[in-house]
């Protein structure tokens, strides 16, 4: 389990109508969208959804889909509340970053300077909790993680999961997601404020934004109108257990709907929570002194799709996953929020691709063209290749070293997380490029509409994958 910035059966969807308005000159393919997010819905497994597409300020689309909780069919409504995940994150930065404007702290001062016993303090600083490349070890990883995270624990408890274990990496040379960076980011909020995290958010944040009471999934059980979180299990869909606040946290406890984080988002690019120059900061992607960028600013992933760009987050959690995303060449947001837990692939993410491509369906297919210069056999090696690491298989087609660390157990976690993709339904050449000595093959893989990986291979000497990545 993971807050983060997501295959059974179809389910069958109780569609319900929200008014649909547009000033623009570009009409608005309402009916397409009902159609693909419907179809997607289905395909995924997914119970219920909401979704929201606002241009230059605008709202062009909002719709609510299926049903809040699948065990009694009530529907969704577009004001139906959401765990909202990692979104959550874009919060805690901004708290940070309202904090540095009131002189209170500095993001490139070491985590000592305001939490001086926590794990490696002296070692990271602010900067590399926010875009996560501190190195600091995942808090929410390890065995029966979905059961325990459900409980209560104190933040002692919490941090101790991971305060005796080693950076996994040296601060600033790489990147990996890791939701303790953000779990420190609220206790330095505290630190420095004198509020608890939550009183902060409500003090700063939601009171000056008229948002009003601030929801987290302490109070999901007694929210009217909240959606029910629900997961696969076997392929059978099952309600989700409620992740615990003191859990999730800074990282990831708020609930909202469509309606607050449009709010919010108009906010916090229109410069009602923090400067200009913050915001700049929150959307200029990080650079690692190995990989170079990280496409991850403060509490934002900063990249594109579809050939453009695009800055916004995910949020996946034991019984939701969302997405916001802002495309600002089109100046278009677009926000999906469903009831379906932390599967592969996200169904928030795959929905907000689907609109995209339905608002703008000459620049989806431009993007989907290959580039010249395909080697069949090349990108023959690399089906293959994805074909082993989606089964599990005998790594037959990567070369020996690398075949062997797949069968001698790294491959396991591949093939529980890509296997829900099913088969690939297209595989696009993207280019080559040269890494040092090290020649390398670009593509993207396509497993139905809004839903594609990014995956790039090597061959060695042997015609077999060397090196591949994913993501």
């Amino acid at each position: 389990m993971g807050l983060r910035g997501s295959l059974a059966g179809a389910l069958a969807l109780l569609l319900m109508a929200a008014p649909v308005a547009s000033t623009m000159a570009d009409p608005v393919p309402a009916t397409a969208i009902d159609r693909d997010v419907a179809a997607a819905l289905r395909r995924l497994g997914v119970p219920g959804a909401a979704v929201q597409a606002i241009r230059q300020g605008t709202v062009i689309y909002t719709k609510a889909f299926g049903s809040l909780d699948a065990s009694n069919g009530a529907p969704v409504r577009p004001d139906t509340y959401f765990e909202i995940g990692s979104i959550t994150k874009q919060f805690t930065a901004a708290a940070i970053l309202q904090l540095q404007e009131a002189g209170k702290l500095r993001v490139d001062r070491p985590l000592a300077d305001y939490l001086p016993d926590a794990p490696h303090a002296a070692e990271v600083t602010l900067r590399q909790l926010l875009s996560h490349t501190s190195g600091l070890h995942e808090y929410l990883d390890g065995p029966g993680i979905d059961e325990l995270a459900t409980r209560p624990i104190a933040y002692p408890d919490l941090i101790a999961r991971v305060a005796t274990l080693p950076l996994d990496f040296p601060p600033g040379s790489r990147w990996s997601y890791s939701n303790t960076g953000y779990l420190l980011l609220g206790k330095v909020i505290e630190a420095v404020s004198g509020e608890t995290y939550r009183a902060y958010l409500q003090h700063h944040v939601f009171d000056p934004l008229g948002l009003g009471e601030m929801r987290t999934t302490a109070e999901e059980p007694y929210l009217p109108n909240m959606a029910v979180g629900h997961h696969h299990v076997d392929g059978r869909l099952e309600r989700a257990g409620i992740i615990g606040p003191d859990w999730a946290g800074p990282a990831g406890f708020l609930v909202m709907r469509l309606r607050d984080l449009a709010v919010w988002d108009t906010a916090l690019r229109g410069g009602k929570v923090i400067s200009p120059d913050s915001y700049r900061q929150m959307t200029t992607p990080f650079i690692t002194s190995q990989n170079g960028s990280a496409d991850y600013g403060f509490g934002l992933f900063v990249g594109a799709v579809y050939g453009q760009p695009r800055i916004g987050h995910t949020g996946g959690s034991l019984g939701f996953t969302t997405a916001d995303e802002y495309f600002p060449k089109q100046d278009v947001r677009i926000v999906a929020l469903t009831n379906l837990g932390d599967d592969s692939p996200e169904a928030g993410e795959a929905l907000t691709n689907i609109v995209f491509t339905d608002l703008y369906p000459a620049l989806a297919a431009t993007a989907e063209r290959p580039a010249p210069g395909e080697d069949a056999r090349v990108t023959r090696a690399a089906a293959d290749a994805f074909r082993d690491l989606q089964t599990g298989g005998d790594y037959a087609h990567f070369g020996v070293v690398l075949g062997a660390k797949l069968a001698g157990g790294k491959g396991a976690k591949f093939a529980t997380d890509l296997a829900p993709y099913g088969a690939p339904t297209a595989m696009t050449f993207k280019g080559a490029r040269q890494s040092g000595v090290e020649r390398w093959y670009d593509y993207v893989l396509q497993f139905g509409p809004g839903v594609f990986l990014p995956f790039a291979v090597r061959l060695g000497e042997d015609g077999k994958v060397a090196g591949f990545s994913i993501g």
